[in-house]
């Protein structure tokens, strides 16, 4: 069940983890090489959350792991949300920049409870760690088996937990805007951020979801206006989209 690894133990590769540590310090400027991220991530924020179930008097939080967090961008607005979240992510560069934000940017007194962690899935599936729900975006197009990787965030979710997946088409609109579009013609990704032929099908998906004992319990896409500085949910899954899974 475990993902093919590389050399430290992680199912995402090291020339991956290098890629996005070297940007690591500009995560959190909007203008930056994340921009996209940042434009998009209150729809995906919302989105998730909406689909979370409502916390009973008996749980006031739901414990979330944020995986492949980067420099916490989602895991801050998580917290935010109420949620107290673990973000973990396989470079050390990407967690002291997230460290270095919470630290300049406290999170407000109503919001959950955020910590961040250098590691691996495969670390935490050893120890035996599961949650409530399990968020991974923008991160299954950059693993070395996706297969893998889904089976090991069902085994990151407690039973009545939740999954869940964001991510691109293997579309050529999805080429032509996502890889040449972003990273060639309008700059907004480092050159190199994407492989095409990693991008996911929302069939495929469901595939890797359904063999890792998760139900598919609802897909949307995520489409951005012409500037790209706003997205909003839509039907059209032929770009962006995101799922989200519940296990049993």
């Amino acid at each position: 069940m475990m993902a093919e690894q590389n050399a430290r133990g992680e199912s995402v590769s090291a020339e991956e983890i290098a890629r996005f540590g070297a940007i690591a310090r500009d995560w959190w400027d909007p203008a930056g090489p994340m921009r996209p991220l940042h434009a998009m991530n209150p729809l995906r924020i919302g989105w998730i959350d909406r689909h979370l179930p409502l916390r009973s008097r008996k749980q006031a939080r739901l414990r979330v792991l944020d995986l492949g967090c980067g420099a916490g961008l989602a895991s801050e607005a998580l917290a935010q949300a109420g949620h107290d979240v673990l973000g973990l992510d396989a470079s050390a560069e990407g967690i002291a920049a997230a460290r270095q934000h919470l630290a300049e940017n406290p999170l407000p007194a109503a919001a959950g409870g955020l910590a961040y962690r250098v590691g691996s899935a495969e670390t935490l599936v050893a120890e035996s760690e599961t949650f409530d729900a399990v968020v991974a975006l923008e991160i299954i197009e950059h693993v070395t088996d996706p297969t893998a990787f889904v089976a090991m965030l069902a085994d990151l979710v407690r039973p009545g937990g939740h999954v869940f997946v964001s991510t691109m088409n293997r579309t050529l609109r999805a080429f032509a805007f996502a890889k040449v579009g972003a990273e060639y013609v309008m700059r907004l990704l480092p050159v190199g951020t994407h492989d095409w032929k990693k991008f996911v099908t929302p069939s495929e998906l469901a595939g890797y979801g359904r063999r890792a004992g998760l139900r598919l319990d609802d897909m949307a896409g995520m489409t951005p206006d012409l500037s790209g500085n706003s997205w909003r949910e839509s039907r059209d899954l032929g770009v962006n989209y995101i799922a989200a899974f519940s296990r049993d």
